[in-house]
């Protein structure tokens, strides 16, 4: 690796209260010994926002010895105080706050973040995505501030991508907001919630955008082994590698696609897809 080039860890769905210990475990030691530039965490740290999940997720993300910075994710919102949901929806994150929505400045490359969960929505599913115009002039704002040259990582928990139906949206105005990205012509946009790894170019009107998922770090796996991405920038080019601890190779970790609606198995009696198949239906039914 040369002086130039940069590696950053994009890790996602910890679900601290269901994460995978042994994966985990795995992971901390690549970050002590490989030293990547950043470790960008994309969202659901926890399972359900309990206090303990909360603390353990605390612990662990504060003890890394890099720049991290975290997004929010649908189970961080608090799921049984609906008080606390509306009213200090973030209260949780308080050991950590420094690191929530941070935006990286490495020499060269930014990482962005977008915010694509809301406290309620004019909806019944309140786990989907939805992008505010609030939340999308923050994230331009700070990729039009960059210094000429400078290019732009953006960091969100769910993927941009509305399946084409108004109702079932995975990510209410994600269309609108991929459009603005591919205007600044941004590297990629990196998610998680799928709970499979992905890197796919997405069409919009302005350009294509590349969209980049992370796996699991837990034991709600989708279709593919718990597993983190290693991004290399060398100034040029951006590479992916699915990292896990099964040895699947990349190619076979990457869906092709990203599912309308990602609900991972909820239970150890639920079935798991095979590797390299998206189920039809969720959970899987075999």
């Amino acid at each position: 690796m040369t002086a130039e080039t940069r590696c950053l860890f994009h890790l996602s769905d910890i679900h601290f209260g269901l994460e995978d210990r042994e994966a985990l475990e795995w992971v901390r030691g690549e970050i002590a010994t490989r030293r990547p530039d950043a470790v960008i965490i994309t969202g659901d740290h926890t399972m359900r926002a309990r206090r303990h999940e909360f603390a353990a997720a605390t612990r662990w993300i504060t003890a890394l010895d890099v720049p991290v910075t975290i997004s929010i994710g649908n189970h961080d919102m608090p799921y049984f105080n609906l008080i606390e949901r509306f009213f200090a929806p973030y209260k949780r994150f308080e050991g950590m706050k420094d690191v929530v929505e941070r935006e990286l400045d490495l020499p060269g490359l930014a990482i962005i973040p977008l915010k694509t969960v809301r406290r309620w929505q004019p909806r019944l599913n309140w786990s989907k995505g939805w992008v505010t115009p609030a939340a999308l002039a923050r994230c331009l704002s700070a990729i039009d501030a960059l210094p000429a040259g400078m290019r732009a990582l953006v960091a969100v928990h769910h993927p941009l991508r509305e399946v084409g139906t108004q109702g079932t949206a995975l990510t209410k105005y994600g269309e609108a907001a991929l459009r603005e990205l591919a205007r600044r012509d941004v590297l990629g946009v990196l998610s998680g919630h799928v709970h499979d790894p992905f890197d796919i170019a997405e069409p919009t009107a302005e350009g294509p955008v590349r969209m980049i998922g992370a796996g699991t770090l837990s034991q709600r796996i989708r279709s593919t082994p718990p597993s983190f991405n290693e991004l290399t920038w060398n100034g040029t080019a951006l590479t992916v590698t699915a990292r896990n601890l099964e040895n699947v190779s990349t190619p076979d970790m990457m869906i092709a696609d990203v599912p309308p609606d990602a609900m991972p198995p909820r239970s150890p009696d639920e079935p798991v897809a095979p590797v390299e198949r998206v189920p039809e239906v969720d959970p899987p039914v075999h």
